[in-house]
């Protein structure tokens, strides 16, 4: 079993593994064009959410901006973050991971 801290230190049982990084949930308000790599919402007004291991929350805005970007999603609005407990464990880099999409209407 794994522990986790929203300091970015999770602890599998018996140790405790040092991170440069800080685990967040991130949300923001976008465009949704043909998207890529599998993902699926209809074009149009979306929320994104992405998960992210990063250094800074610039660094975890920069991420959502340019996965966004990579996969036909515009981002138009502020980007929320919010300190939350990791899915799974940091890795040697940054990385966003846990992408969805909410479409709506106004």
């Amino acid at each position: 079993m794994e522990n986790a801290d929203n300091d970015g230190k999770l602890r599998p049982e018996g140790g405790k593994i040092q991170t440069p990084f800080k685990h967040v949930t991130l949300i923001a308000e976008g465009i949704a064009g043909e998207l890529q790599d599998g993902f699926i919402c209809p074009p149009g007004k979306a929320f994104i959410g992405m998960k992210a291991w990063a250094r800074s929350d610039e660094e975890a805005a920069d991420m959502i901006q340019v996965i966004g970007k990579q996969i036909s999603f515009e981002i138009t609005g502020d980007i929320q973050i919010y300190y939350t407990d990791p899915s799974i464990p940091p890795q040697e880099n940054p990385h966003g991971y846990d992408i969805k999409f909410t479409p709506f209407e106004e």
